[in-house]
């Protein structure tokens, strides 16, 4: 069965400000020193997918910067332009409504572009695996991450026990020690957001749960292939209720199944991932650019440009770019998106 990669590149990446900008968003950003993340998200793919069968979505105004980043390893007309931001379920109905109309069923895997992974021949193992139980059944299989830690900022999957792949329910981000009972049950798995199915099989559970978004992606489909498939979707896709695939789809379908995996998994959803690519110093700090710390303890220093030095200080993020100096506590990395909030409200989008 053929099988296609739906890489998700739409997001702003607010919690990564102020490396991630409204003009230069997180997953456009080389992190790691090797490339771009959405050109790794790519390029681990294969060969479980082909280069040819990968496609990115992605909102109408990162069109150009995608296809220029992505040069040689993706097909200008499989980037699917979003015209307007409408959560993951609509992001994900797009590309199987696209995969269905002009190429045939197949197995589709969601990836978000903006993903770290440590271990890629091992994530590629369980990839394969997922696809082969896709391919084999009509089930709806997501990639859970073994816990190293009781993590506050994810989402977790429920296992019926700790030894079976059938999912009893998916949980919302829980306090620390709620964390930690997951941990020690064995029982929960991270949420990683990493899908794979038949895309008929989806396209029918949009049918079963989410009718409205069906309909939707029904009347795109249909101009799909037409003269007015462009005016189409400019017109339609902004109507689609906005809402994750998680809350629409997964929480409410019957046969849903997780596959373990433990491959370094990070989702760099925040400053603080930067200790995941960047080896720490015998003192805990990740520095990384032109920084320097005395006496410094578990900091993390990121210069853009000019020197950050760091004297007598503790469990601080402090990162430098050409117009913005941030400086927050490690344990507030998640608030960072509050600041980016605050200068919406104040007028000064430029620094965004």
């Amino acid at each position: 069965m053929k099988r296609y990669g739906i890489i998700m590149a739409g997001g702003s990446g607010t919690r990564f400000w102020p490396l991630s900008r409204k003009r230069l968003p997180k997953q456009f950003l080389n992190l790691t020193g090797r490339d771009r993340l959405v050109n790794e998200t790519m390029d681990r793919l294969i060969p479980v997918i082909r280069k040819e069968d990968m496609f990115v979505v992605t909102n109408a105004a990162y069109a150009e910067l995608t296809l220029a980043t992505a040069a040689g390893r993706l097909q200008p007309d499989h980037i699917l332009a979003e015209p307007a931001a409408r959560n993951t379920a609509a992001c994900i109905g797009y590309a199987a409504t696209e995969i269905l109309q002009k190429y045939g069923d197949g197995v589709m895997g969601i990836f978000a572009s903006d993903h770290y992974i440590r271990d890629e021949a091992g994530f590629r193992g369980v990839l394969e695996r997922a696809v082969r139980e896709a391919e084999r059944t009509d089930a709806l299989v997501t990639i859970g991450i073994k816990p190293r830690f009781p993590a506050t900022g994810y989402g977790y999957i429920r296992r019926k026990d700790k030894d079976s792949s059938a999912v009893e329910e998916f949980v919302e981000k829980p306090d620390l020690e709620t964390a930690q009972a997951y941990l020690e049950s064995g029982a929960y798995l991270w949420n990683s957001g990493m899908f794979v199915w038949k895309a008929s099989v989806i396209m029918e559970q949009f049918r079963r749960l989410l009718p409205d978004i069906y309909d939707c992606l029904q009347e795109i489909g249909q101009a799909m292939g037409t003269a007015q498939e462009k005016e189409t979707i400019m017109r339609v896709y902004p109507q689609i209720p906005k809402i994750s695939v998680d809350y629409g789809i997964m929480e409410r379908a019957e046969n849903v199944i997780v596959l373990e995996g433990d491959f370094g998994w990070n989702d760099v959803g925040s400053l603080d991932a930067l200790e995941t690519l960047y080896a720490p110093d015998g003192n805990g700090n990740i520095l990384h650019g032109e920084a320097l710390a005395l006496d410094t303890k578990n900091c993390i220093g990121y210069a853009g440009g000019k020197l950050v030095a760091l004297a007598g200080v503790e469990n601080l993020i402090v990162v430098e770019t050409e117009d913005v100096v941030l400086v927050c506590d490690r344990s507030r990395a998640q608030d960072v998106k509050k600041i980016v909030d605050m200068l919406e409200t104040e007028g000064k989008e430029h620094y965004l």
